[in-house]
């Protein structure tokens, strides 16, 4: 698809989603306190960012999911290529990490707040949490994938394990990292809503609450769309990062062959 067709499909979408939207709210004749039209969300958006409300919880969010999101990137890279390299490891830490993840975030985070309390580390904690497990995966599987012809005739030259490490197995999991990675931000939105909304007196989950209890269902949505702002964002950021260092890896394996 060119670059052209792309731009037109960016902007018909949601046009064409606001146009329906609007159209729902008209021919049903609902109050705004059940579905508000998108130009009374968009005043709320201009009051909430004049008043300073939007910014100021959109970055108490963004802090605790940034935090989450290296915290739980460094956990899992850690503990992933712990267990790619060591059998032993496997046997002993995967049951327990795969069996972790048949317990949903909301029925953890009770705990977590309980525990540590309702502070910006309890909801960083559950951010890192949520994003360990896809970054996990994907090292593991992006180191194991490593050829073995290849280790072998790296060790073959006595090459260290460092070499290896830096010149082998980082280039070869690389991919498969950064497509964990990019999962896990978008998750780690999810993690900080969560931690907010248990319990929190800022953040844009709190500002939901607040939208909630108060039927302000326009504040609703606009907290819910910069949400989705902030991990298209994330996201769109991680592909680029993805894109420009694979290119530069694959262009240095064109180079090694030659």
């Amino acid at each position: 698809m060119t670059r052209n067709k792309k731009l037109v499909l960016w902007l018909v979408f949601p046009i064409g989603f606001i146009a329906f939207w609007e159209l729902i709210v008209i021919v049903a004749d609902l109050p705004p306190f059940i579905l508000p039209s998108p130009s009374l969300v968009f005043d709320r958006f201009l009051i909430s960012v004049k008043d300073g409300t939007l910014l100021t919880h959109s970055l108490t969010t963004l802090s605790e999911m940034l935090t989450g999101l290296f915290v739980g990137t460094s956990a899992a890279i850690f503990f992933g290529y712990i267990i790619a390299k060591s059998r032993v490891f496997e046997a002993l830490i995967s049951p327990i990490l795969v069996s972790s993840q048949a317990i949903p975030i909301v029925a953890a985070a009770p705990l977590l707040v309980i525990w540590f309390g309702n502070g910006f580390f309890t909801k960083a904690l559950i951010c890192s949490l949520v994003v360990f497990f896809p970054v996990f995966v994907n090292t593991v599987i992006g180191i194991k994938s490593v050829p073995r012809q290849l280790s072998e005739l790296a060790k073959s030259l006595n090459a260290s394990k460092w070499q290896i490490l830096i010149m082998l197995e980082i280039p070869s999991a690389l991919a498969l990292f950064l497509s964990g990675l990019k999962i896990g931000a978008t998750l780690s939105v999810i993690g900080a809503v969560v931690g907010e909304f248990i319990g929190a007196d800022e953040g844009l989950g709190f500002l939901i609450n607040l939208g909630r209890g108060l039927f302000d269902t326009a504040l609703v949505f606009v907290a819910v769309l910069t949400l989705m702002f902030i991990a298209l964002v994330l996201y769109g950021l991680l592909s680029w990062v993805e894109k420009s260092v694979l290119y530069w890896n694959d262009h240095q394996k064109a180079s090694v062959l030659k």
